[in-house]
């Protein structure tokens, strides 16, 4: 295995904890949370005492100050029992932005509660005509006094409801030389009159994993509330995404795991013609075929997550390539896996069924396979930084 020789002992320790609690605990809510669509409170906190959420704060902040890989590891091992269960780790998801871009205060105040499991934190980026288009947003804060005034409608909005803070992007400037200038991202507390969220059912897949619509109606926020500076929150936002991608490839890693492990043991068990599954050539090219694409992808995600920790910031193109080619590799091994199942798969309260329905999710989210396209191959033409870009001439042209 690949973690044989890349990871520290202190990695594999850690790898191991988060596998060991997600097989001893999740199984007690799988079914339940994503039949009736509800987010584990109980199996967050015991994540959280137990330090699986928010690794990557600093001490000072409540975390243990991990690297990215670090706490993606988790995230693999998790993500490798159940997908919704797993979002359990996105309960911290936004506060990035206060984290890279926030002041001393602001971090404080906002990053040990949801480092503790005291608190939960949502991302309000995307807008019901707004999704990829980040630049198109229409949510605007207007300033008045020492106070911005938001008004806009989120959708798609992951902790929507059960969030005590909301990451916002809104325009501060209505009349931008660019769409994506003028931008902002502030921090609204919940219970801030005028904030309404409305929870959104029958996902696909991830179910555990609340998810929302959030309507701003003039909502009044003091300007000690602007996470960095006004005007350059696209920038950030970038930023933001090309950091948070990374977690995504690991979840397509762990969901491949966890399918192809089913598939295999299945297989194994399983008789056809007073033969074991296993025992037919096709079947073997299946598993072989599975397995070589879980490898690959596994490659591409801790490749993604080491340049960060070596280098302090993600390489765009690099992120793109991982949560494309993980994503896309993980609906492929879970398609398959479940094919393998045959009928038994295609049962609803099979851990198989659940993952076929949660894989999904993974080409959609933080970009779907088309903008990861466009920014590989921006990042190949030297339109995005990159060292994707950084190809030789050929010494034969």
């Amino acid at each position: 295995m690949l973690s044989e020789f890349i990871l520290t002992e202190e990695q594999k320790a850690i790898k191991d904890a988060a596998r060991e609690f997600a097989e001893k605990e999740f199984p007690k809510y799988a079914e339940e949370c994503d039949r009736e669509e509800k987010f584990p409170f109980e199996l967050w906190k015991k994540a959280a005492e137990l330090g699986f959420i928010g690794m990557n704060f600093p001490e000072e902040y409540g975390g243990q100050g991990a690297g990215i890989l670090d706490s993606c590891l988790v995230v693999e091992e998790f993500w490798r029992v159940d997908g919704g269960l797993g979002q359990i780790l996105s309960s911290p998801f936004g506060s990035e932005q206060i984290l890279m871009f926030g002041t001393e205060e602001q971090k404080k105040k906002y990053l040990p509660p949801l480092a503790k499991g005291k608190a939960i934190c949502c991302a309000c980026y995307t807008e019901p005509q707004a999704g990829s288009d980040v630049a198109g947003i229409k949510a605007r804060a207007d300033k008045v006094g020492d106070e911005y005034v938001i008004n806009g409608t989120k959708m798609f909005i992951t902790n929507g409801t059960i969030a005590d803070y909301y990451i916002v992007l809104a325009r501060t400037d209505p009349n931008p030389a660019k769409r994506h200038h003028g931008m902002s991202v502030f921090i609204v507390e919940k219970g801030t009159p005028g904030l309404e969220a409305k929870k959104l059912h029958n996902k696909l897949g991830i179910r555990a994993s609340d998810t929302a619509e959030v309507v701003f109606k003039n909502v009044r926020v003091p300007k000690e509330n602007l996470i960095g500076q006004e005007g350059q929150g696209f920038y950030q936002t970038m930023l933001f995404f090309n950091v948070t991608r990374i977690p995504v490839a690991f979840q397509a890693v762990g969901l491949a795991q966890g399918a192809f492990e089913l598939a295999f043991n299945y297989a194994k068990n399983r008789e056809l013609f007073e033969q074991k599954l296993i025992d037919f050539q096709v079947t073997q090219d299946k598993l072989a075929k599975m397995r070589v694409k879980l490898e690959a992808a596994r490659l591409l995600a801790y490749q993604a997550a080491y340049f960060q920790d070596k280098m302090g910031m993600p390489d765009p193109g690099l992120t793109a390539m991982a949560k494309y080619y993980c994503a896309h590799a993980a609906n492929e091994i879970v398609n398959e896996a479940l094919q393998i199942h045959g009928g038994y798969g295609y049962m609803g309260e099979q851990a198989i069924s659940r993952m076929y329905r949660d894989v999904r999710i993974l080409e959609i989210y933080e970009g779907t396979r088309e903008v990861e396209l466009e920014i590989i191959a921006r990042s190949l033409m030297g339109k995005v930084p990159s060292k994707l870009s950084l190809i030789r001439k050929h010494p034969l042209m």
